[in-house]
């Protein structure tokens, strides 16, 4: 269940940094409670995962679930371009979380 739970809580960091990015510096209303909604959701996910998977370990899969799929997203929607070198290091860094996950 905590390896559920982090993964829905990397999905919500995704949801936070793009939600702060579309509050151009809290400006933005909308924006700016989903990025303080998210966040909240995602740091007690993280908290909550980190009562049974080492902290290293569960920061780590948080932080690039939250950072590939902030880069997916950015690419999806036009803000920046996914390269072929930039898809390699995606698969790598996917590749990582995945293999904390089995060792773990």
């Amino acid at each position: 269940m905590a390896w559920l739970v982090l993964i829905f809580s990397g999905m919500c960091e995704a949801v936070w940094a793009a939600a702060l990015s579309a509050s151009k510096g809290f400006r933005k209303l909308r924006p700016t409670l989903l990025f303080v909604g998210a966040q909240v959701i995602s740091m007690a996910g993280l908290a909550w995962a980190m009562t049974e998977i080492s902290t290293g370990t569960a920061y780590a899969v948080w932080v690039g679930i939250g950072a590939t799929l902030t880069v997916l997203w950015a690419a999806w929607t036009g803000i920046e371009k996914l390269t072929a070198a930039r898809t390699v290091l995606l698969v790598l860094l996917v590749a990582s979380i995945v293999g904390l996950k089995v060792v773990s």
